[in-house]
Parts: structure tokens; sequence; C-alpha cells
């Protein structure tokens, strides 16, 4: 008999071929097709869809109720919040069915970024490492690194820390008053992390 070094819930549905890293636990009702790939110590909750060919980093958490379809891609330490929403058809018709590997539009969200609960993120964009997307959001294009974007549709509205503790500027400079880590704004839309305290950077 087969041992997995992952769990799988009795009413859940793994289906042959789909690849399930160490450490990883799925739970109620959720579904993994054939063809996608979960790193390690990932989480996804109750009713989670992942479709073929869907590639999810490592220590990914996935909120109750979300579909990861094919075309989405996610980096390392994502969180999905709750019902959040992708869609991977720019013009979906019934009567005239775009359902192929060539027609899902590419959806990248890169490494350690959060999406809130019932957001939901139109095809074709890339949300930066370490961004926030507010629960409700509608995100419509390119979101930047460490950004905290909300609204309908989705606008830039302050900067997050690694930690996810909102940052507050002074002149050029931040500091984490949770954690410490320190940020420089490099343009009107781009920030970098330079260090954090005591670590002899920055």
């Amino acid at each position: 008999m087969e041992r997995k070094d992952y769990f799988v819930h009795e009413s859940a549905c793994i289906d042959a071929g789909a690849r399930i890293g160490k450490g990883t636990r799925i739970w109620h009702f959720s579904h993994v097709m054939s063809g996608a790939e979960i790193g390690e110590n990932c989480t996804l909750g109750q009713n989670v869809f992942v479709a073929s060919n869907v590639k999810i980093g490592n220590n990914v958490k996935i909120q109750n109720n979300v579909s990861v379809y094919e075309g989405v891609t996610l980096e390392d330490d994502v969180f999905l919040g709750p019902s959040m929403v992708f869609t991977n058809i720019k013009t979906p018709r019934a009567a005239y069915p775009r359902n192929t590997s060539d027609d899902y539009v590419r959806t990248l969200v890169k490494r350690g970024a959060s999406i809130g609960a019932n957001a939901t993120v139109i095809c074709g964009v890339t949300i930066g490492e370490w961004a926030f997307v507010a629960a409700g959001a509608v995100v419509t294009r390119d979101v930047p690194p460490y950004t905290l974007v909300a609204g309908v549709p989705a606008r830039l509205c302050g900067w997050a820390c690694e930690c996810g503790r909102p940052l507050r500027f002074e002149g050029r400079r931040a500091a984490c008053i949770e954690c410490g880590k320190r940020y420089e704004k490099r343009g009107k839309k781009t920030i970098v992390r330079i260090g954090g305290v005591g670590d002899g950077s920055g």
C-alpha cells in the first residue's frame, strides 16, 4: 500500500496524475485535477477546486470555496481568502465555448501576496510580491509589490509590510512598527525592502 506524506480528507477527490507535496493538507469536498502541482505544506480548505495544469508553490493557504482555474500560478506563501474568485477567460460565451488550454489567460500571484475574502481577480494580471488585495476588491490590472489595493476597480491605497502590517512612510522611508523591516520608495508605485532591525543592511 502506498504511503502518502500529505493528508487528504476522505470526502476530497484527487485525480490520478496530480502531484501533491509533503505536509500538504486537503480538506472536505475539495477536488484536485490531473496535471495540477501543489507544493509542500499547503492547506486547501473546504470546497477548493484546483484545475489541470495549475501550479501552486510551497506554504500556500487557500481558504474555503476558492476555485483555482487553469492559467493561474500561485508562488510560495500566497494566501487566498474565503470565496475569492479567479477568472481565466476574457470573453466568455456559452454559445462559443472557449475551454482549451490555449484559450486561458495567465494570471500570476507572486510570493507572499494575500487576496482577501470575496475579491475578484480578472485574468491576465500579475499580483506582485507581498501585495495585499483587500476583501471585495476587483483587480483589473497589475498590482505592484508591497502595495495595498482596494475597491472596484482596485486602486492603490497604501503599502504593506511582508508581515502584513500597513506601512507609513516619512519621506522616502518606512519601518514596520511590528517586525522592524525597512523599506524605501523608488518611484510613485515602487518600494523595495532595504533591511530589518538588527540585520546590518540598509
